[in-house]
């Protein structure tokens, strides 16, 4: 018996909440830019940022190990590379990035995750990639070089390792959405995610105590405000509300929704943080966006 199709309304109520995810999700990098006006690095912000979400993730993990069946040896190693691929290193890499790059052009970079994976994909799997993909992606890089080129004329060989480190992210994370493709089918979203994250909290801060010392999370309490902030706003709301999105109206939908994260990122940085907001760089956004949803629209 197939499900009722969705009203108008019910449908609207379903992006708002994709589109909601989708701009918490990308202040992550507005938060942070905020957290390096203080005497922090990206491993402190991180850190800070998994020990608050932590509880979270960590409860919905227990709940799942002990009402599901245990997981293979396979699947353990896949979730241990998973996690230290997806949640640890694109993290580290996207935060390390943040210190020297706008907000708007990391959020730039890290949306052609999906482009990554389409080129991995040809490469390894042997993918065929086809014409109208071939006009995606250069669409979405012509708009990347818009936008650097931009920020190069301010910031010189800083944003050249930013967009390099940034770079480094958006490839991981693609990885991390390739190794997750046939993981989540066996175990479930809410079940890869929790336990993907648990495994990322602890690389984290092993990470942490093997480079300086746990006094360190002693921090001010702008730092601590703003962290608290980054874990139940930019990381836990977001998750739950593309959860919510996806169980409400597809995940293809919920992905094109999505695009308004990029966009969102542009205006608060320019309202939080003064970063300008020239012509160069509403042409790249757009040109970016343009080739994603031309993208995403493609037949699997």
């Amino acid at each position: 018996m197939s499900e009722a199709p969705l009203s108008r309304s019910a449908y609207r109520r379903g992006l708002l909440i994709a589109a909601a995810g989708a701009v918490l999700f990308s202040a992550k990098a507005i938060v942070a830019k905020l957290l390096y006006r203080h005497p922090v690095d990206a491993l402190d912000v991180l850190a800070l940022r998994m020990l608050y979400s932590a509880p979270f993730f960590v409860a919905i993990a227990a709940w799942q190990w002990r009402s599901a069946a245990p997981l293979s040896r396979r699947d353990r190693l896949a979730v241990l590379v998973l996690g230290l691929l997806g949640y640890y290193l694109s993290s580290y890499l996207d935060f390390a990035g943040l210190q020297y790059v706008s907000a708007a052009l990391e959020r730039l970079i890290l949306f052609l995750s999906p482009s990554f994976v389409l080129l991995i994909s040809a490469l390894v799997l042997r993918r065929r990639i086809g014409p109208r993909e071939w006009a995606a992606l250069a669409l979405a890089y012509a708009g990347i070089v818009f936008v650097f080129a931009h920020d190069l004329s301010l910031g010189g060989d800083r944003v050249v390792l930013g967009a390099l480190l940034v770079f480094g992210a958006a490839l991981s994370y693609a990885l991390y959405l390739i190794g997750s493709g046939e993981l989540v089918k066996r175990l479930g979203p809410w079940r890869l995610v929790a336990y993907a994250m648990s495994v990322s909290t602890i690389a984290v801060l092993l990470h942490f105590a093997a480079t300086r010392p746990w006094s360190r999370l002693l921090q001010p309490w702008p730092v601590q405000a703003l962290s608290v902030f980054n874990a139940m706003f930019c990381t836990v709301a977001p998750v739950l509300l593309t959860m919510f999105a996806v169980a409400r109206i597809g995940a293809p939908a919920a992905a094109q929704a999505g695009m308004l994260g990029p966009v969102s990122t542009v205006f608060l940085g320019a309202w939080l943080l003064q970063e300008p907001v020239t012509l160069w760089q509403l042409a790249g956004s757009a040109l970016v966006l343009a080739g994603m949803y031309v993208l995403s629209l493609r037949k699997t």
